[in-house]
């Protein structure tokens, strides 16, 4: 297993233990891991984003920690309010790509509603548009989508 797995799996370990939330030292969890601070923080903006159903907090200094939650959980209505409240008027693809994959494996949306989101979402279907406008397009038509989910 390489580095970067080994510390994901250890945050993945701390949050299942402590029903969703890890704090942790950056420095504390590097000594642990035997790698430089700035690869937990790789790991952590890799892997732990509010799009893979996390977020973070980050205190800097003597005391200072990093929080990780997972957000998806609750009920489905509120893990699609969640998302929803995330999502701005502009979403591009992969991010768009990342939210559905992660309501799908976390059975929020149904595997075929998620491959069905996939296609609205893809560039394909903006062809003719510039990127600011598809994107812009992107957003609504995705929020729609999870709406109808709920």
């Amino acid at each position: 297993m390489n580095i970067s797995n080994t510390i994901a799996q250890l945050i993945m370990d701390m949050l299942e233990a402590e029903g969703g939330i890890a704090e942790m030292q950056r420095n504390e969890l590097a000594q642990t891991v035997g790698c430089v601070p700035s690869q937990i923080n790789y790991v952590i903006s890799s892997r732990f984003t509010p799009e893979q159903g996390y977020t973070v907090e980050s205190r800097r200094g003597g005391g200072g920690y990093i929080r990780i939650t997972r957000t998806n959980v609750g009920t489905k209505s509120n893990v699609i309010m969640q998302v929803l409240n995330h999502v701005g008027t502009r979403l591009d693809e992969k991010t768009a790509r990342a939210h559905i994959i992660n309501l799908a494996n976390n059975e929020i949306i149904a595997k075929q509603s998620a491959k069905i989101m996939l296609a609205a979402v893809s560039d394909n279907c903006f062809r003719e548009l510039s990127q600011p406008v598809k994107d812009t397009v992107r957003a609504a038509v995705f929020k729609q989508m999870l709406l109808q989910n709920i």
